[in-house]
């Protein structure tokens, strides 16, 4: 993981160097290469995500779907010719700016574990395609763009535009994508939502380097479009942020893969037993209650839920966990308690209480 994380830091060193100072005279070489730059990283790490992934999520592949077409989008623009091709390639580029927000707050809800309705993709796919098709409309309508023209800086093409009543939607769209990204990420720090300090670092990073950006560009004038790099760095961020999970999830059922053969089944049968043949039956119950207090608390969780008489299924969705990772907080918890079963441990627990 870590040669990873080092080749990930080289590629932003490369992208960053590349979009550095240089001479006038350069300008438009650099700009040049920038752009196709991008579009091969941008190509590449849509790769290595598919590569990579154990788990393909459709929101990881939207996200790095939308950034190669933005990618592409912004370097047929700057090789246009002609206005109509241009516009034509302003258009790819939105069609991927709309779904990039929107694939990144689903992934930050989906990492971070926050509930939402069923509708709620569906809702936003359609309002991103509402936006787009607004976006999409200069050369139909002027309802975005009033005018627009041809003009060449350094040798790179970019359009000329004067702004029509409609082009605040889009405005008002990165807005509420950005309030709601940066809204959710302070909650789950708020509810403990964030596992770890790395994956915090890695959402936080790729949510606001996007934005810094964003208010970079509305505040200065500048003839490069720097969101196409920002993307790319969120993009890793974003993949980093991918291995991580999976690297944290296979550590977790490596060893309840281990340990899954000698656990009981949804059913409760029986385990060979943990606790010396020799007690007697108080001796067990005394040695059950001494040893509650040794559960961590998420076993101790398990363990009120299971007392309550809860089924496997609610108490994975009670804790949002998956089976495997219940399997090997069973086997801990029978092993501290000197039980052989769920059954058993509820019997215990009962005997215990009275």
């Amino acid at each position: 993981m870590k040669k990873r994380y080092g080749s990930f830091i080289l590629l932003l060193v490369l992208i960053m160097s590349l979009t550095g100072c240089s001479q006038i005279g350069a300008k438009e070489m650099s700009a040049s290469v920038v752009y196709w730059a991008v579009a091969i990283v941008s190509f590449a790490l849509l790769i290595v995500y598919v590569c990579l992934a154990a788990k393909k999520s459709l929101w990881y592949l939207l996200l790095f779907s939308s950034v190669l077409t933005v990618s592409i989008g912004y370097l047929s623009l700057s090789l246009s010719k002609t206005l109509d091709a241009a516009l034509l390639s302003n258009r790819l580029a939105y069609l991927g700016s709309v779904f990039l927000p929107m694939s990144m707050l689903m992934i930050i809800l989906n990492t971070f574990k926050i509930p939402y309705r069923k509708r709620l993709p569906g809702a936003l796919l359609a309002v991103a395609a509402a936006v787009f098709l607004v976006a999409a409309s200069p050369g139909y309508l002027d309802i975005y763009y009033k005018e627009v023209s041809l003009s060449v800086v350094h040798g790179v093409t970019v359009l000329e535009k004067v702004y029509g009543p409609w082009h605040r939607l889009y405005l008002v769209y990165l807005l509420s994508y950005f309030a709601a990204t940066a809204g959710v990420l302070f909650f789950s720090f708020a509810k403990g939502n964030v596992e770890s300090t790395m994956q915090a670092f890695f959402m936080g990073a790729a949510v606001f380097v996007n934005m810094g950006v964003w208010l970079l560009e509305q505040i200065v004038r500048i003839d490069f479009e720097l969101l196409s790099v920002s993307y790319i760095i969120s993009e890793v961020f974003i993949l980093m942020l991918c291995l991580l999970i999976q690297r944290k999830n296979d550590e977790i059922a490596q060893p309840a893969d281990q340990a899954e053969a000698a656990l009981p089944d949804a059913a409760g049968k029986d385990l060979p037993a943990a606790e010396p043949a020799d007690k007697t039956y108080e001796e067990k119950l005394q040695y059950f209650a001494a040893q509650r207090s040794c559960l961590t608390p998420t076993e101790h969780a398990i363990y009120n839920l299971y007392t309550e008489g809860k089924t496997t299924k609610e108490v994975l969705a009670e804790l949002n966990i998956k089976e495997n990772t219940l399997k090997f907080h069973n086997k801990n918890i029978y092993g501290k308690l000197g039980v052989s079963s769920r059954k058993q441990l509820v019997e215990f627990a009962s005997a215990v209480d009275k």
